[in-house]
């Protein structure tokens, strides 16, 4: 970390934010300005993904960005500064910034320290310093130990252990010196699942950086060089049992780090599994009628311009289905031997995003009509697929929607969302033969499944919440006389 020689009113520095109350770290996954560039007051300097959801963060004065403490890639902790910033360029000698960001530090440098309480770090305000250490970054150490490996592999190719030294492997012409090799993380990833070390490739990219093609190229050769090392002839007395191919662990398996998003839904799965009694109830319904309504709300001039489809009807019905049963809107106080009724209804639907699954919610959707539901839903959607859904967005939901029928699945045991009472399964709907006015004949059916926290919410009053929403669907017309 660099030391400010300058005075205070020259340099400020911005430190990683608290953008989700109690988060504790994110991800920096992209800067959007580089050291020279002139920012402004409210300008998006970074996107960084927390446990919730990627949010820009913006800086809170002018001047021009002076250093970046992180690259790309890097977790940081709440309360790191992860940018320097000078507010009044052209008053003197600036000290030199640190090394730049692509060289990615082997360990993150500790946070100053910060007197207890919420510091000030953004538009708001951030949490108390935490006392949780993340384990040190795996740097290249393990080089070594590699490189071992596959001089034993080589010997063994060689000839029954024989051995010989290595050459020595010269940095190639643009790699810093005595430093890592300059690369992107995602370059670093091919270059790890190709079994390529870095300090072998020449880099053709700007101020010496390592691309893609650069590594597909260090791979190349090694690949051809591979069947005449098989070939050497070793002339065995006995017939013997052939090697297998020297496969790198790399090429048969793949290592995710599980962090973010992914790493708050496993937390916030397993703590709601092994915390809250599960019962799941199953019904399957006919819901021809539901889809004849949706074909008719896309002709209704009222719902121009918003989407319609069978989930908006599913929604409405579960919302009619707690305003007939509230008692199942609750949720559980473990702290203070509580159960909470909540008089609002903040509906979640689970949406499966590129960074996971993620549940935002539509805030007070007891009270919009069919119209603004409709658009909430819309919005909703569109949010989580550019992948902008904010941790306000996700915050203090109260029952959800998984709707797995979109993946052509018939349905499914759903895991509550924590802190919520209830979350209700949609699968697939499918023409089936079904008995209709004595009758067996082609009609459309779905089956719905109702999972609930048993600590509060009892058999008949689950099974009272799903056999609305199942009558609702069957007779749309519910909606109005029930409503």
């Amino acid at each position: 970390m660099t030391t400010m020689t300058e005075t205070s009113a020259r340099f400020r520095e911005f430190k990683m934010p608290d953008v989700g109350e109690g988060l504790t770290e994110a991800e920096i996954l992209k800067w959007f300005v580089q050291p020279g560039d002139t920012v402004t007051d409210g300008q998006v300097v970074c996107e960084v993904e927390t446990a919730k959801a990627a949010v820009e963060l913006p800086i809170p004065f002018d001047g021009v960005v002076h250093e970046l403490r992180f690259p790309e890639g890097t977790t940081v902790d709440v309360g790191q500064v992860i940018i320097a910033i000078d507010v009044a360029p052209g008053s003197g000698d600036a000290p030199a910034p640190a090394a730049a960001p692509a060289q990615e530090p082997v360990e993150a440098p500790e946070a100053e320290a910060e007197p207890k309480g919420r510091t000030p770090v953004l538009v708001g305000y951030g949490v108390a310093e935490s006392s949780t250490k993340r384990r040190p970054r795996k740097g290249t150490a393990a080089a070594p130990e590699a490189a071992a490996v596959a001089a034993a592999v080589q010997a063994e190719l060689n000839g029954h252990g024989a051995s010989a030294p290595a050459p020595a492997a010269t940095a190639p012409a643009g790699a810093p010196a005595g430093g890592r090799p300059l690369a992107k993380p995602p370059v670093r990833k091919l270059a790890k699942d190709l079994g390529i070390d870095l300090a072998t490739v020449v880099p053709t990219g700007k101020d010496g950086i390592i691309t893609r093609e650069d590594v597909h190229a260090a791979a190349a050769p090694a690949a051809a060089e591979a069947p005449a090392a098989v070939a050497s002839p070793v002339a065995p007395e006995a017939p013997a049992a052939a090697l297998p191919p020297a496969v790198s662990d790399s090429a048969r398996e793949t290592r995710i780090p599980v962090k973010g998003v992914r790493k708050a839904i496993a937390q916030a799965m397993v703590g709601s599994a092994f915390t809250a009694p599960h019962v799941t109830e199953f019904v399957t319904v006919d819901v021809t009628r539901t889809m004849k309504l949706v074909a008719e709300l896309k002709e209704d001039k009222d719902m121009a311009g918003v989407r319609v489809n069978p989930l908006l009807v599913i929604a409405k019905a579960l919302l009619v289905a707690i305003k007939r049963n509230p008692e199942v809107n609750a949720a559980w106080d473990e702290a203070n031997q509580e159960i909470v009724q909540k008089h609002y209804v903040n509906l979640g639907i689970a949406a499966a995003t590129p960074r996971g699954l993620i549940v935002p919610n539509i805030k007070d959707a007891h009270d919009k009509t069919l119209p603004q539901l409709a658009e909430a839903l819309g919005e909703l959607v569109t949010t989580a697929r550019d992948g902008k859904t904010s941790p306000a967005a996700m915050a203090g939901g109260t029952v959800t929607i998984t709707n797995v029928g979109v993946f052509g699945v018939d349905t499914g045991t759903p895991i509550l969302n924590p802190g919520e009472s209830a979350i209700l399964a949609v699968g697939a709907i499918k023409l089936q033969p079904w008995v209709h006015k004595g009758k067996v004949k082609p009609r459309q059916v779905t089956t719905l499944a109702l999972s609930f926290d048993h600590r509060l919410v009892d058999g008949e009053l689950g099974s009272k919440v799903l056999a609305d929403v199942a009558a609702i669907l069957e007779q749309p017309k519910r909606l109005i006389t029930w409503a």
